[in-house]
């Protein structure tokens, strides 16, 4: 017989390790910006943030530490210009192609 796992005691995934390459971070923005979602944008941000350390990305961005963290969340809807700063940061750019590509 098998032992039964609930889900809360799984352990909550964090993309952040994963996001070593920048073709890797590319791939992970391109598959989150096709789920047309501003907050999963924003923690998708959140997490290539923290995996080339969060206080670099603010500071190349013009945003506190503190202010990128509470843009970056999953509840949030940042602003076109704080996305903008940070992909820039990132040194990504967000591009827009035809639906049938």
């Amino acid at each position: 017989m098998s032992k039964r796992i609930k889900v809360s005691d799984l352990p909550e995934f964090d993309a952040a390790p994963y996001l070593a390459s920048e073709l890797a971070m590319a791939a992970y923005l391109t598959d989150i910006l096709q789920a047309n979602d501003a907050g999963l944008l924003a923690a998708a941000l959140g997490d290539i943030a923290r995996a080339r350390g969060m206080t670099e990305i603010a500071k190349a961005a013009g945003i506190t530490r503190e202010a990128l963290y509470k843009a970056l969340r999953a509840d949030s809807a940042p602003r076109f210009d704080t996305v903008s700063r940070v992909c820039a940061a990132l040194g990504v750019r967000l591009v827009a192609q035809p639906l049938g590509a």
